[in-house]
């Protein structure tokens, strides 16, 4: 990366200018805000993630300090609080939804070979979904509770990465496993999830495809048992048996046999009793596997803590989906990042050392394995103790 550039503009860099034109071509929004471009409302949105801003003005004022260096960070139009509402109320957030798919498609090439820490040979998805709390009164249209609002961010973690391979922004009203009606279901695949996404219609859909799942069962659940197989109770599997729904409507939905596998887990003394369409899987396997379906809880908590995403900087739908788009293509590039110049440390850290360093001329490369090399971080370790997880 050149010496001469900026660490917020090599960051951008990351993005193909062709890719970002596409995005903008496809949902025609060169048609709005003539004096504003997309680029620029990126810039903007990207700018406040990246350095914690909290509120337009906020981010437009600290822009404003440092307007001298603004055209070499790329900014080609001027910024003001009025034109960059207008944008995140007008222009259509699908164009940060699409450039974050392309990211998460570049990212998830990189991170295809990370270990995964399981005998596991196929790719592994969790899905879950978290809510984010609304003021009613500001956002009347995402009402959640009788005097609440809300939206639920809906993610497909593939937990090699953890890279999202899906999200989607709902209303909180909408259930969870409505999700599984969007997800593009990938053959040979496991789709672990929790006991909201118990439907076995939409299970047995999985099954038709060719991909499998691991699933928590509700406590009513009724079945019989077809056959059972030996276990090694010792390991904490209490029970492996392949079982036949008894319910009308749930054997109408699933008409297969399924696998039950009852497990203890020594940590929280607890039983957990779980659903697969996977015969031949060790069944300690698949209770590891649901255990590591935490993976997209810490996800959640991290996007949560060092993301904008908890104060929203627009009240209609389109800025706050605007905004989680923009977040997450931020995500994404940082996520690259890492992997490209082959660092070791968290995500954590490297947005905490190009928050601070956002204007500095200094090659990425340079800045990040300076500020991480390891006899750096010995000498000065009560320092960076503070940006641990």
């Amino acid at each position: 990366m050149n010496q001469g550039r900026s660490v917020f503009t090599q960051v951008m860099d990351v993005i193909h200018p062709q890719q970002f034109n596409r995005c903008v071509t496809r949902f025609t929004a060169h048609q709005l805000l003539w004096d504003f471009s997309c680029w620029d409302q990126f810039l903007c949105m990207s700018f406040a993630q990246l350095t914690y801003r909290t509120s337009l003005r906020d981010t437009v004022d600290c822009l404003d300090a440092r307007r001298d260096v603004l055209y070499h960070l790329g900014f080609r139009s001027p910024i003001r609080r009025s034109t960059l509402a207008d944008a995140n109320e007008r222009r259509d957030w699908r164009i940060y939804a699409a450039l974050a798919e392309t990211l998460i498609r570049r990212a998830r090439r990189l991170y295809q070979n990370e270990p995964l820490d399981l005998d596991l040979d196929a790719t592994a998805y969790a899905l879950d979904s978290t809510t984010i709390d609304l003021c009613l009164n500001l956002f009347p249209w995402a009402r959640f509770r009788r005097t609440k609002a809300a939206i639920k961010l809906h993610t497909l973690l593939d937990l090699r990465g953890p890279i999202p391979a899906f999200i989607s922004v709902s209303e909180g009203r909408q259930h969870d496993v409505n999700a599984l009606d969007d997800i593009f279901v990938e053959p040979g695949a496991f789709y672990v999830m929790d006991r909201a996404y118990l439907d076995f219609a939409r299970l047995h859909t999985l099954q038709r495809a060719g991909a499998f799942f691991v699933i928590r069962a509700k406590h009513n659940l009724r079945v019989s048992r077809v056959r059972s197989q030996p276990v090694d109770m010792t390991t904490g599997v209490q029970s492996d048996q392949w079982v036949r729904l008894k319910g009308f409507y749930s054997r109408q939905g699933y008409p297969d046999l399924l696998r039950r596998v009852r497990y203890f887990d020594a940590e929280t003394r607890r039983y957990f009793v779980y659903l697969t369409n996977h015969m031949q899987l060790p069944a300690l396997v698949v209770a590891q596997l649901y255990k590591s379906r935490w993976t997209v809880e810490i996800f959640f908590k991290w996007i949560k803590q060092h993301l904008r995403i908890l104060r929203f900087f627009g009240e209609s739908p389109n800025a706050v989906k605007t905004q989680v788009w923009i977040a997450v293509c931020v995500y994404t590039l940082v996520a690259i990042i890492r992997k490209e110049l082959r660092l070791t440390e968290s995500l954590h850290k490297i947005l905490q050392i190009l928050s601070v360093n956002i204007f500095e001329k200094v090659p990425l490369n340079q800045l990040l394995t300076d500020m991480l090399d390891p006899i750096q971080k010995n000498a000065s370790r009560n320092q960076l103790m503070l940006f641990e997880l």
